[in-house]
């Protein structure tokens, strides 16, 4: 089997279509359609199923997949070795989602872009499920989550850090003195979040339905920035994790609401199980936790 053969169908096995992996690969999809032809010659079965306009793996192209990103991934090992082995190299697809490329990633960003030259970044924002489902598939090499629970199928992960989270509002909003806060008391306020999909915007929608049985009335602003101005302007209140209003709290333009959420995210960094982590993947890992716990404990 030729390695570029099986390159280019863990890319359809990936995306399960000729026509965005032809993209993807910068190739004609009429050689997308020959390579995974003749390989399927090669190896006398048939590695995909033809549904009209959609393809999914047959039983024997499930069997192959996980083998092709072995040898992929084998292969991609050596040439870092055999290029240099006092210099880490290679891509890395990461995973992330605004609040933790934002506020948590910056420094590790940072220390690649001068440390590590030859390491490639490549940062994908995406959302819990999405991140999770792409990393199982093999389109990402690494993924950060930013979610309660801490152990998900098909992965391996590593826990960087508690999330809190507070509930915010401008300085003259009604709530801002009060001594102390419930659930209900927050059932019939103006709330400002993120888009749905959002773990910390979910699971706070999630707790106030418990309470009214009816959707809360969520103003969105789609992003973390905006969500803030929104805020500070007085339009309503969000939750957010801490991390991202340090500097509005600090200097005034936003108070916290005594106000404690009846739950717990944890910032965390995954990839798929099993998964032979090169060299530079696995420095990456290794940054990753160490910057993110020295933010910790400053």
């Amino acid at each position: 089997m030729e390695l570029r053969l099986l390159v280019t169908f863990e890319k359809v096995a990936t995306v399960l279509s000729f026509t965005q992996a032809a993209a993807e690969l910068k190739y004609a999809q009429s050689s997308v359609t020959s390579q995974i032809r003749a390989l399927e010659s090669s190896l006398g079965t048939e590695l995909f199923d033809r549904l009209g306009s959609r393809i999914r793996l047959t039983e024997a192209g499930e069997r192959l997949l996980p083998y092709a990103r072995r040898i992929i991934e084998l292969n991609d090992e050596a040439r870092a070795a055999v290029a240099g082995a006092d210099e880490p190299a290679g891509t890395i697809n990461v995973g992330t989602m605004e609040s933790l490329t934002s506020y948590r990633l910056p420094a590790l960003l940072e220390l690649f872009h001068h440390r590590y030259p030859q390491v490639k970044l490549s940062l994908r924002p995406t959302l819990g499920d999405e991140t999770r489902q792409a990393l199982r598939q093999g389109v990402y090499d690494i993924g950060f989550l930013l979610e309660r629970e801490t152990e998900h199928a098909g992965l391996e992960s590593e826990v960087l850090a508690a999330e809190p989270l507070v509930l915010v509002s401008a300085p003259a909003h009604p709530l801002a003195g009060s001594p102390a806060l419930v659930t209900g008391d927050l059932t019939d306020v103006q709330l400002i979040g993120t888009e749905p999909g959002c773990p910390y915007r979910d699971l706070f929608e999630q707790e106030l339905r418990e309470h009214t049985g009816a959707p809360p009335p969520f103003m969105e602003f789609g992003t973390i920035e905006a969500t803030k101005r929104g805020v500070a302007g007085g339009l309503g209140v969000a939750l957010l994790p801490r991390m991202t209003v340090r500097a509005e709290l600090a200097s005034g333009a936003l108070v916290e609401l005594p106000w404690k959420p009846p739950f717990q995210l944890y910032t965390q960094v995954a990839w798929r199980e099993g998964k032979r982590l090169p060299r530079h993947v696995r420095l990456f890992i290794d940054e990753t936790m160490r910057l993110v716990r020295e933010q910790e404990s400053n």
